[in-house]
C-alpha cells in the first residue's frame, strides 16, 4: 500500500513522563483517517511531531516514502502538512486576507495591498469558503474560521491536513457543511487526519481508524465492519462506558432565575426559573441564542432588559463579579480563552474565586492553596504531576477538568456550565457530567448548555431555543429524535 504518512516507532518524553512509548500510525494516500484515544493518550504529542513542532527522541516520520524533513526547514513542513487546531491559530485582529498570507505577503520588500486582497478572493473562491477576504478575522463564525485555515493549509500545496476536534465547537448543520467540504476535498486527493472524541464522526467521515491508549498504539482498523464496543475497548480498556443519569427531586428553592430577558440579535423575552436540586438544560442550534443567554446569566453580556437572580439577590446586569459574589459557579464555552492562565498551575488556576480566603491580609497561603488544590484533584480525578504543574501542560479533559475545580471551589448555589465535556474523552466525560450531579445534589441549581444530546441527559428539563425564543420545555425521558425535532424548528 501506498502511505501518504507513517510514523513509525515513535519515542517522545517529556522528564519522567513518556508521552509516546513505541507508537505509530500509517495512513494511505487519499484517505482520511481517525486517531482516538483517551486525554493523555498521546494524540497531541503525535501532532506535534508529524507537524514539526517536536522531535521524537526514537522512530522516524515518513511523508510518501520519504524522510521527514529538518525541524529548521518549516517551509518544507508547511508543504507536507497543515494542522487546524481546536484552537485557533487565525489572528483576529487581522484581515482574512492577511491572515492567509502571513509571513508571506511579499518576496520584494513591500506589500502589494490590492494584490494580496486578489490572491486572497482568488484562493477563497478555489476551495469555496464563502468569506469576504477584507474581513476582519475576528469577525468570524467559529466555521469560517476553521475554513479560512484549511484553505491557508492546502495553499502552502499541503496534500495532508490534519484536523484536531473541528466539530468541538460546530452545530449539526455547520458540521454537516464541514463533512461535505472534506468528502470533496478527499476527492481531490487530499489526505486527512481526522481527531475526535465524537466515535459517530469516525464512523460517518473515515475509512480508517487507529487507538492510542497509554502512550502507546493498540489498533489500526478499516472503519467499516468495526463494532462499537470493540473500538470504545481498545480507547479505555474495557467495556462502554454509558453515563447514567442519577434520580433525584428538586427543592422548592430558586437559586438561578431571567425574567423578561432580551439582547438584540441574540434572544428575546426570555423567562426562567432554576431550582435547587435541579438541572435545567439549554438547546438549540448555533443561532438559537442559548449561549448568549447563559453568558447572560453570569454576566457576560449585558442585556438590553430584563433582570438576572442568583440565591435571591439581583445582580448587576453584564457584571460577572457581582454574580460570582452572589454564589455563581461558571464554566465558560472556550476554556482556552476564559477558562484557564495556561502559565498558571493547577493551584492558582482552581483556586482564584476563594483567594481572599486562603491567607490573611491579602497575602495567599501557599501551604493552604495547595491542600485546596490537592482535594480538588482527588475530587474530579485530574490526572497532573501535582498542584504546581501548569494547567497549559495538561491535556484537554485534565484542563476542563481544572475550569470545573475553578467554578464549584466556593460550593456554589448556582452552576453554569456551557458545552462542557467539548473535546474530552469518555472517562473525563462521566467526570464532568458527574461533578454537576454532585454538586446537584448538595443543594444547588444547575444549567447545562450543551450540543451534545448525552449532556443533556443529565438535565430534569431541557429548554429548547429556536430563532432566540424558548419554544418548548422538554420533561426527561425525550428521545433523540423528538429532541433535535424541536431543535430544528419541525415540531413544537
Amino acid at each position: 500500500m501506498n502511505y501518504h504518512v507513517e510514523a513509525r516507532n515513535i519515542v517522545k518524553r517529556f522528564g519522567p513522563t513518556v508521552a509516546l512509548n513505541g507508537a505509530g500510525i500509517a495512513i494511505a494516500e487519499g484517505e482520511t483517517h481517525a486517531l482516538v484515544g483517551r486525554n493523555g493518550a498521546g494524540k497531541s504529542t503525535l501532532v506535534s511531531i508529524l507537524t514539526g513542532l517536536q522531535r521524537p527522541d526514537e522512530g522516524e516520520v515518513r511523508f510518501a516514502g520519504e524522510q521527514a524533513p529538518a525541524l529548521a526547514d518549516r517551509d518544507a513542513w508547511r508543504r507536507r502538512v497543515a494542522c487546524v487546531y481546536q484552537k485557533s491559530t487565525i489572528i483576529p485582529a487581522l484581515t482574512v486576507a492577511e491572515n492567509l498570507f502571513l509571513n508571506r505577503q511579499t518576496d520584494r520588500g513591500m506589500i502589494n495591498w490590492r494584490e494580496l486582497r486578489s490572491r486572497a478572493r482568488e484562493l477563497l473562491a478555489t476551495y469555496e469558503v464563502d468569506v469576504d477576504a477584507d474581513t476582519p478575522a475576528g469577525d468570524l463564525g467559529v466555521e469560517q474560521r476553521q475554513l479560512v485555515e484549511i484553505a491557508r493549509a492546502l495553499s502552502f500545496g499541503a496534500r495532508f491536513i490534519i484536523l484536531d476536534e473541528p466539530t468541538a465547537r460546530l452545530d449539526g448543520p455547520a458540521i454537516d457543511r464541514l463533512f461535505t467540504r472534506m468528502r470533496a476535498l478527499r476527492e481531490q486527493g487530499v489526505t486527512m487526519m481526522y481527531i475526535s472524541h465524537h466515535l459517530d464522526e469516525v464512523y460517518e467521515i473515515c475509512q480508517s481508524v487507529t487507538v492510542f491508549r497509554d502512550a502507546r498504539h493498540i489498533v489500526t482498523r478499516p472503519v467499516a465492519g468495526l463494532p462499537h464496543d470493540e473500538l470504545v475497548s481498545a480507547m479505555t480498556g474495557e467495556a462502554t462506558l454509558a453515563y447514567e443519569p442519577r434520580a433525584r427531586t428538586a427543592g422548592e428553592r430558586v437559586v438561578l432565575a431571567g425574567a423578561n430577558l432580551s439582547l438584540a440579535g441574540r434572544y428575546h423575552d426570555v423567562d426562567l426559573a432554576v431550582r435547587s436540586g435541579e438541572v435545567v438544560g439549554l438547546a438549540g442550534s448555533a443561532s438559537s441564542g442559548k449561549v448568549g443567554l447563559a453568558e447572560t446569566l453570569v454576566g457576560l453580556r449585558r442585556p438590553d432588559s430584563g433582570t438576572v437572580t442568583v440565591n435571591g439577590t439581583q445582580v448587576k446586569p453584564g457584571d460577572v463579579p457581582a454574580a460570582l459574589r452572589a454564589g455563581l459557579g461558571f464554566v465558560p464555552e472556550d476554556r482556552h480563552h476564559e477558562g484557564f492562565v495556561p502559565l498558571l498551575s493547577v493551584a492558582e488556576n482552581a483556586t482564584i474565586p476563594i483567594a481572599r480566603k486562603l491567607g490573611r491580609f491579602g497575602v495567599v497561603s501557599p501551604a493552604r492553596r495547595r491542600a485546596k488544590a490537592r482535594q480538588l484533584i482527588e475530587d474530579l480525578q485530574i490526572k497532573t504531576e501535582g498542584p504546581e504543574q501548569p494547567v497549559g501542560d495538561l491535556s484537554g479533559g485534565n484542563a476542563q477538568k481544572v475550569v470545573f475545580a475553578r467554578a464549584l471551589v466556593d460550593d456554589p448555589s448556582a452552576l453554569v456550565v456551557i458545552n462542557p465535556t467539548a473535546g474530552v474523552d469518555v472517562k473525563a466525560k462521566q467526570a464532568l457530567l458527574g461533578a454537576v450531579e454532585d454538586a446537584v445534589e448538595r443543594g444547588a441549581g444547575a444549567v447545562v448548555v450543551s450540543d451534545e444530546l448525552d449532556d443533556l441527559r443529565i438535565c430534569d428539563r431541557v429548554l429548547v431555543m429556536f430563532h432566540g425564543r424558548v419554544v418548548k420545555d422538554v420533561p426527561r425521558g425525550w428521545t433523540d429524535h423528538e429532541l433535535v425535532a424541536v431543535m430544528e424548528g419541525i415540531e413544537q
